[in-house]
């Protein structure tokens, strides 16, 4: 009897054993769950990992940097390449009626970041390799510079959108078309359709509150027109 109850006790006590074992394995699981989420949460909410910092950028983004040698080198097709306009288009925006450089010291940078902003779909790390400016200059070169350009095209003619307005008019566009499409009459400019990338959230949970589930992109749809005259 004394051997069957210390056995009994035995089995009894490894059992507890067992279980205080498997209960030490599931709070760990747990606890590694929970550290694990929190690391994510600090991951999405900390956005500077995301960014560079001065000492992974060139030392002296006025002197050396990818755009300052864009800029010294002043080719049309760099230009066209990465900011959409030939050398004499950027310095006549740059320079001409209206005058960019008028408000801003360092003119010539600001513009060359905006355009390369409007003109392609690179992500706002890559600007800051390009330019070799941190997150908060970076920001605040865009926010101000993009209203000195909207503020200077307005006040340019050339950048004027405008439909014909006289039977003149629309003949002389009529008449450059025609020239280089023969069959194509009565036609005075053309459109076109651009969906460009809209920045979208870190979070999976905002973007899916905004996210349209007929389109596989988060795009702004635009029609753009042509004039002959270019």
């Amino acid at each position: 009897m004394e051997q069957l109850c210390l056995t009994f006790q035995q089995q009894t006590e490894q059992e507890e054993e067992e279980q205080q074992l498997l209960d030490l394995i599931i709070l760990a699981a747990v606890a590694f769950g929970i550290l694990n989420n929190e690391d994510e949460c600090i991951r999405r909410m900390n956005p500077s990992r995301l960014y560079l910092t001065r000492p992974q950028l060139m030392p002296h983004p006025r002197l050396e940097s990818p755009w300052i040698c864009l800029w010294q080198g002043q080719d049309d097709r760099a230009f066209i390449t990465t900011m959409g306009l030939d050398v004499a288009t950027f310095h006549f925006i740059l320079e001409g009626h209206g005058c960019f450089a008028d408000v801003w010291d360092n003119a010539a940078g600001a513009l060359g970041l905006v355009l390369h902003y409007l003109g392609s779909a690179i992500h706002e790390v890559q600007l800051q390799q390009i330019f070799a400016i941190v997150p908060s200059v970076l920001t605040r070169y865009l926010h101000f510079s993009l209203d000195i350009l909207l503020a200077t095209l307005r006040k340019m003619k050339e950048a004027r959108i405008a439909l014909p307005e006289t039977q003149d008019e629309y003949e002389e566009l009529s008449l450059l078309v025609v020239a280089r499409h023969p069959l194509l009459e009565g036609a005075f400019g053309s459109i076109d359709g651009l969906a460009l990338p809209a920045q979208v959230s870190d979070d999976p949970e905002i973007e899916n509150a905004t996210y349209n589930g007929w389109k596989t992109d988060h795009t702004i749809t635009n029609v753009l027109m042509f004039s002959p005259k270019g």
